[in-house]
């Protein structure tokens, strides 16, 4: 990395070029969070999605070029995790000295989980530190906090738009505030209260939000592929003593662990769903008409399924 630093201060030590706005962010949801409550102002030329090509928050590590927008931008918006521990470094070299920097888990202080491990859920002995649950934009409500600071933020670099942003957010909010009691609804007149994950398990601010229980393969950031045979006879006892007919996998094509599961039940019978942790989502899907309310639409759907 210090070879790309270095390059990364050679580039930008040639003139800069003035920016009206321009701001940055890391993962998909916080793009769209943006997109929509700077609508009518700001254009996609003047925002970068870091991830934009589908690679994974965990295994994200910025190319030279990314460094370079780092640099430069007014705003810069991450999720400050774990995961996150080279934004130290590349904020050494920033270049525009007016620029703000959001931390997601700073925003929420004291309303962060951390990474727990239950019952049957593969543990890694050698990492036994507590470490914050980064998936914190799984939450409706935590994004309403989360788009309130980021209004805040751009209205006050911008006062002259600032009754537009606020407008757009409180629009926003709105919407999300409607979709969390559409899950809150649902989730209370569901038949089961328990999900199972044949995976990473990434939704617990989402779990908690609403009361549920869950059980799970792996943590959240758990880089393990493979369940131990303890795990998997766990996982498929607790579908036979809940009589679940279904279980759980995150976006992704990874069906063996699942499979596994199923085929030691004793129905044998259960289906797989998809819960979307929006880690892999692309310019391609933004272009095509995802966003972050579809995709919470969708999970909703999703969950309505597996609890009834």
């Amino acid at each position: 990395m210090r070879k790309i630093f270095i390059l990364v201060c050679m580039l930008v030590s040639v003139a800069v070029p003035c920016y009206a706005s321009s701001i940055v962010t890391t993962i998909f949801p916080i793009y769209d969070w943006v997109c929509e409550i700077s609508a009518k102002i700001l254009s996609s030329s003047d925002m970068t999605f870091l991830l934009n090509n589908g690679v994974d928050l965990h295994s994200y590590q910025p190319s030279v070029d990314d460094m370079v927008k780092i640099s430069k931008a007014d705003v810069f918006i991450y999720v400050g995790g774990e995961s996150d521990e080279w934004v130290d470094d590349a904020l050494k070299n920033v270049v525009n000295k007016n620029q703000v920097v959001i931390n997601l888990l700073d925003v929420l202080g004291d309303k962060v989980k951390h990474e727990e491990i239950v019952e049957g859920m593969e543990h890694d002995h050698d990492h036994e530190e507590e470490e914050a649950d980064e998936h914190l934009w799984l939450s409706l409500r935590n994004a309403e906090i989360i788009c309130r600071k980021i209004c805040e933020v751009l209205a006050a670099k911008d006062p002259e738009h600032s009754e537009i942003y606020m407008s757009n957010t409180e629009n926003y909010i709105r919407e999300l505030s409607e979709l969390d009691s559409l899950y809150e609804a649902s989730i209370d007149k569901s038949v089961r209260k328990v999900l199972l994950f044949a995976d990473r398990f990434q939704f617990r601010y989402m779990i908690d939000d609403y009361g549920l229980k869950y059980y799970a393969a792996f943590s959240g950031c758990s880089a393990e592929s493979e369940a131990s045979f303890e795990t998997v006879i766990f996982l498929a006892d607790k579908v036979n003593e809940l009589g679940l007919p279904y279980v759980i996998m995150i976006d992704g094509t990874r069906h063996k662990i699942p499979e596994t599961i199923i085929a030691n039940t004793k129905a044998k019978n259960q289906r797989i769903l998809t819960l979307d942790s929006m880690q892999s989502a692309t310019m391609r899907d933004i272009q095509n008409g995802t966003t972050y309310l579809s995709v919470m639409r969708a999970n909703l759907d999703t969950l309505n399924k597996a609890l009834n």
